[in-house]
C-alpha cells in the first residue's frame, strides 16, 4: 500500500522501513505512528521477510521526537490515547519475532529514542544525539522511555536522562548499553546492511526464540526464564531448521535455512 510517511524497501529478506518526514525532522505524529504500526504488522505476516531495518529521512535525524504541534492541543484523555498509541507500536515493535536494526544517523530525541529503544539492535552513527529531553515541555516520556531506558541503562542513567533532558552523544549512549554499536558516518550503511545480512541469513525459527527468551522470560524470575530457556531449546528440536543446522556443521558447509 501507499504511505504518506513513509518508505517501505526491500532488499532480499531485509525490510527498511524509513520515516519520512524530512521537514519535521521525522517527528512522528498520529498518522505516522499507525502508518508504522501496520508497516510493521505487514512485516510480520510476511514469511520473505526475516529482518527489519528502520531508520528515517536525511542526515539530521533518525526521529527528532514527537510532533509538538501536533500534540500542542490535545486534552488529557487525548493524551492518553497518543500515549497508548505510541506504546502499543513501541511493543509491537518490540514483539515482532525477527530482528529489528535501528539505523541511526543524526537526532534521536524523545519519541525518535523510544521508538530507537524498541528495536533490538542499535546501530549510531557517531554524529548522532540521543536524549528524553520532555521535561522541558513540561511533560514526562509517553512512549515507553521511562521503562525502557530504565532496563538498558539502569535506574541512574533514566533518571539522569529524564530530569536533566540532556542530549549525550552516540559513545556515552554506547557506554550506558543504549546503543549496540558506534560507527563513523559514512560507515553507517555498510555496518547496517552487514548486520541485516548476516541476521537474514540465520536460522529465523531460533531468532525468535532468542527474541522471546530474552525479551519475554527477562522480565520473570531467573529460574521462570530459565524455565523459559529451557522450553524454547526443546522446541527448536522439532524444526527441520534444527537437523539442517547440525547437519551443516557435521558436514562442514553452510546451512541453508528455511524457517521450517
Amino acid at each position: 500500500m501507499a504511505y504518506r510517511n513513509l518508505e517501505i524497501s526491500n532488499r532480499g529478506a531485509v525490510r527498511t522501513i524509513t520515516v519520512n518526514r524530512p521537514d519535521k525532522l521525522n517527528a512522528l505524529n498520529r498518522d505516522t505512528l499507525n502508518e508504522l504500526t501496520l508497516a510493521f504488522a505487514q512485516a510480520a505476516q510476511d514469511d520473505a521477510v526475516r529482518v527489519v531495518v528502520l531508520t528515517g529521512t536525511g542526515e539530521k535525524a533518525f526521529v527528532a521526537g514527537a510532533d509538538i504541534a501536533d500534540m500542542n492541543g490535545y486534552t488529557p484523555v487525548q493524551a492518553q490515547g497518543f500515549s497508548r498509541t505510541g506504546q502499543r507500536l513501541m511493543s509491537s515493535i518490540e514483539r515482532l519475532g525477527k530482528p529489528v536494526i535501528a539505523r541511526i544517523q543524526g537526532f534521536a530525541l524523545g519519541g525518535g529514542m523510544e521508538l530507537a529503544m524498541a528495536c533490538h539492535l542499535r546501530v549510531a552513527s557517531e554524529k548522532a544525539k540521543f536524549g528524553q529531553p520532555e521535561i522541558n515541555l513540561g511533560l514526562i516520556p509517553g512512549f515507553g522511555g521511562t521503562q525502557r531506558l530504565l532496563r538498558l541503562a539502569g535506574r541512574g542513567a533514566a533518571l539522569e536522562l529524564c530530569l536533566t533532558g540532556a542530549p549525550i552523544n552516540a559513545q556515552r549512549a554506547y557506554e550506558l548499553g543504549i546503543v549496540t554499536r558506534v560507527v563513523a558516518p559514512e560507515a553507517l550503511d555498510d555496518a547496517v546492511n552487514a548486520l541485516a545480512d548476516q541476521l537474514a541469513a540465520a536460522a529465523p525459527l531460533a531468532a525468535a526464540g532468542i527474541l522471546d527468551a530474552v525479551l519475554q522470560g527477562g522480565e520473570t524470575s531467573i529460574d521462570q526464564g530459565l524455565e523459559f530457556e529451557t522450553q524454547g531449546f526443546a522446541l527448536a528440536f522439532s524444526t527441520e531448521d534444527m537437523r539442517e543446522g547440525t547437519t551443516a556443521f557435521l558436514e562442514k558447509r553452510k546451512a541453508e535455512f528455511k524457517g521450517r
